[in-house]
């Protein structure tokens, strides 16, 4: 088992990644305003079903080259730092769209369709896919027992955290979305508190060594 320090480290890593732009957020925030909270709930439990089918690949694939690539570590590592520092980059760079920043969709789907296309957004989405990659690898330690097992319990982490954000979100994604619209000196500091989480996170893990 992993303990729980690193545990609440790797909640931290996960919430900056929960909170950056990419397709889960947007198609959550969209179905959510143009349909309701029954809707982006809908959509978000087909982003969550799609988080174990990254779960289980990234699982198996890092049990197979942890145990026999030395380097690997260092590889992903830095790939996870890249990979921070390009989503700051992107939360600030001129331009740059806050994840309430939605243009409203006028289709009506269904629930089966909503929930379809939660899952492949997520299963197809390659930011979920780095993330696992990359991060997995900074909290697993062989001491700690089987490398599968704790891929596992670092993706149910992951899933909790994201799901609570953005259960949140969808909640109150209207509400936040004119919020940020009404005032947009805090859609500015959203945007860098979240690059802030982000390059802080990436610093961290460019001094964490191999264990």
């Amino acid at each position: 088992m992993i303990p729980a320090k690193e545990l609440l480290l790797f909640a931290l890593a996960a919430f900056g990644l929960v909170i950056s732009p990419g397709p889960n957020m947007i198609y959550l925030i969209s179905r959510s305003i143009t349909q309701g909270r029954s809707a982006g709930m809908v959509s978000l439990a087909g982003i969550i079903v799609g988080f174990f089918f990254h779960i289980l690949m990234v699982s198996f694939g890092l049990t197979a080259v942890l145990l026999t690539i030395p380097l690997a570590y260092t590889l992903l590592k830095t790939l996870g730092v890249l990979y921070l520092l390009y989503l700051a980059f992107q939360a600030i760079k001129p331009q740059a769209e806050s994840v309430f920043e939605v243009q409203q969709n006028t289709l009506i789907d269904s629930p089966g369709k909503l929930f379809r296309i939660g899952f492949l957004t997520s299963m197809l989405n390659p930011k979920v896919a780095v993330f696992y990659l990359s991060f997995f690898p900074q909290f697993i330690k062989i001491g700690y027992g089987s490398v599968f097992l704790q891929s596992i319990e670092l993706g149910i982490v992951q899933i909790l955290v994201s799901f609570s954000v953005n259960c949140m979100i969808v909640l109150f994604a209207a509400r936040m979305a004119r919020w940020f619209a009404q005032k947009p000196t805090w859609l500015k500091f959203q945007k860098w508190f979240m690059a802030s989480i982000l390059t802080g996170l990436a610093l961290k893990m460019a001094l964490t060594k191999a264990k």
